[in-house]
């Protein structure tokens, strides 16, 4: 028999201010401020919200040299009030500003898209080997006098990596691909090895959660087989708002955890940054509570391949197993649903259907081979993810083709709360592909409540699709326009479109390149301007923002795309 028990990846220390990252301090808690960082009264105290719910690092944007200076104002009045928690900038496009925000804060983002390379353009250039590696020494003139800049003054840095503001260099090689993101943090992680300077963390994020766990699993693929144990900073950006941008966060962060991988985190919500912090706390409590859990004893190594593109071999009964979608089980019909709430099946209404067995008995070899019958696994164990994967692999590997529906039952907790614990929980066997179904029964939410969850968690492991998707940025200090009014409005306008992807971007930064995953795209061009995309390709520019959500409405009718 194998112990299977959670372990966390092994990783160096970065020191942050007074605060330390990684190798064997606690996962900690992070956010960004959504304030102009030229407005120090407003920033300060928005920085001691977030604060006070709980983050460990502060994040403000700098768009130059002016912003990056303020920030030191900003740090002067916390730190005068008795206010130590480290405080980061975030550089896009602007190496200037870079330089001038370590001599600052404590802490500088950059993203190797665009630190170098000019903006993210979307042109198709050709490069030979030998004009590749001119351009990776170019990188290398421009990133070691910053690398010099920072050991100096004794400043982190935060390498991060987003799918939409990959530079057309790595476009060129490896497309808009999770390969491609990992070579962009890869060409810089190499220099600031060959300088000898450690104080790097990465992120590598995606608003698509299958794309940003994958993408972080080559990552750690990618350092370990360079010799690299940088820790890892965790976030789905532009997950948007309410229940679906927690639980997509929930699925991609804590899944990740659950492995071992992340040393910090920052859940992205297009809400006040302050409510962050209890979801990221929520997060973290579960993963606590796991790593203490006893170990799972299986016959086989368990293989937990997060985002593989396999699904678990299974003969199906009816519409469950095979090829078919993951299918949603509520308990009874006769509880009341709303029309697209409704559950495909029902434990009570069809009798002698399922069948309802233990994970540990399937471990245990005490389920055999049941024809026409779903099995509903439960878990009673600590770390029931754990187990119900490796009873899954299991199944898979003694050839047990029944098609499984997991159940988990939470009782006492919130509703927040059980939305987070079910995300990571029976969303991360989703994204493995060895679930067919899921139920989830709490006595603090309806039946159409847990319905909706379950849904939803389909639709955010990109499973199945049940609703409009939006993807939302967080907003931040260059957010053009109001944006949590103007996602309401476009949510109001378009949540009818179910299956459709639409994007609301404060800005330019991740915009076009985040929303090469969407339909359509609604982005701020300007002060009071947007430009409305489909796709990647931007049909109307710098329109006025208060025609904007009536031009996107007709743009997706011209497309044939309304209902």
């Amino acid at each position: 028999m194998t112990s299977l028990k959670y372990r966390r990846r092994p990783t160096s220390e970065v020191k942050v201010g007074t605060t330390a990252i990684g190798g064997t301090n606690p996962v900690r808690l992070q956010s960004m401020a959504s304030t102009s960082t030229m407005d120090t009264q407003a920033s300060v105290e928005q920085c001691r919200r977030i604060i006070a719910a709980g983050a460990e690092l502060v994040r403000f944007t700098a768009q130059g040299v002016r912003e990056a200076q303020n920030l030191g104002e900003i740090r002067r009045q916390l730190r005068e009030s008795g206010i130590t928690v480290p405080l980061v900038a975030d550089i896009h496009f602007n190496p200037r500003a870079a330089f001038a925000a370590a001599e600052i804060v404590e802490k500088v983002r950059i993203n190797p898209g665009n630190f170098v390379d000019p903006g993210r353009t979307f042109k198709k250039i050709e490069f030979t080997d030998e004009e590749y590696v001119a351009e990776l020494q170019r990188l290398e003139a421009t990133l070691i006098p910053f690398i010099d800049k920072c050991r100096e003054n004794g400043t982190a840095v935060r390498l991060g990596v987003n799918h939409g503001s990959l530079s057309d260099r790595i476009m060129s090689r490896y497309g808009d691909t999770p390969a491609g993101m990992v070579e962009s943090a890869m060409e810089f992680l190499r220099v600031f090895r060959k300088e000898d300077f450690n104080d790097v963390v990465i992120s590598i994020k995606a608003s698509n959660v299958v794309v940003m766990v994958t993408t972080v699993l080559l990552l750690v693929k990618a350092m370990e087989r360079e010799g690299m144990a940088f820790p890892l900073h965790l976030g789905v950006t532009e997950a948007g708002d309410g229940e679906d941008g927690r639980i997509k966060s929930a699925l991609g962060i804590g899944s990740l955890l659950a492995l071992g991988i992340g040393d910090t985190i920052r859940v992205s919500l297009s809400e006040d940054p302050e409510l962050e912090l209890p979801v990221a706390r929520k997060i973290v409590d579960y993963i606590d509570d796991i790593a203490s859990a006893p170990a799972v004893e299986s016959a086989i190594n368990r293989c937990f391949p997060l985002c593989c593109g396999r699904r678990r071999p299974t003969d199906p009964v009816g519409f469950v197993g095979g090829d078919h979608l993951p299918v949603v089980v509520g308990q009874s019909s006769s509880d009341s649903y709303g029309p697209d709430l409704r559950p495909d099946l029902f434990i009570y209404d069809n009798d002698g259907l399922f069948h309802e067995v233990e994970a540990s008995d399937i471990l245990s070899g005490k389920v055999k081979p049941l024809e026409g019958k779903i099995l509903l696994m439960t878990s009673t164990h600590s770390n029931r993810s754990l187990e119900m994967a490796a009873a899954l692999e299991y199944m898979a590997s003694a050839g047990l083709k029944n098609p499984v529906v997991v159940r988990a039952d939470y009782h006492g907790f919130d509703e927040e709360t059980v939305a987070v614990r079910a995300s990571v929980e029976l969303g991360s066997l989703f994204l493995s592909g060895l679930a067919d179904g899921l139920m989830i029964v709490s006595d603090r939410m309806s039946a159409e409540s847990a319905s909706r969850l379950a849904f939803a968690i389909l639709q955010s492991a990109r499973l199945r699709f049940s609703k409009t998707e939006f993807i939302s940025c967080p907003g931040c200090g260059r957010t053009l326009f109001d944006l949590q009014s103007t996602l309401a409005r476009v949510k109001n306008a378009t949540s009818h479109l179910k299956g459709l992807k639409i994007g609301v971007m404060g800005c330019i930064v991740n915009g076009p390149g985040e929303m090469a995953d969407a339909d359509y795209g609604y982005v701020g061009a300007g002060i009071g301007r947007v430009s409305l995309y489909k796709g990647k390709e931007c049909l109307e520019r710098n329109i006025p923002a208060e025609d904007a959500v009536d031009r996107l409405v007709a743009l997706i009718k011209s497309c044939g795309d309304w209902k």
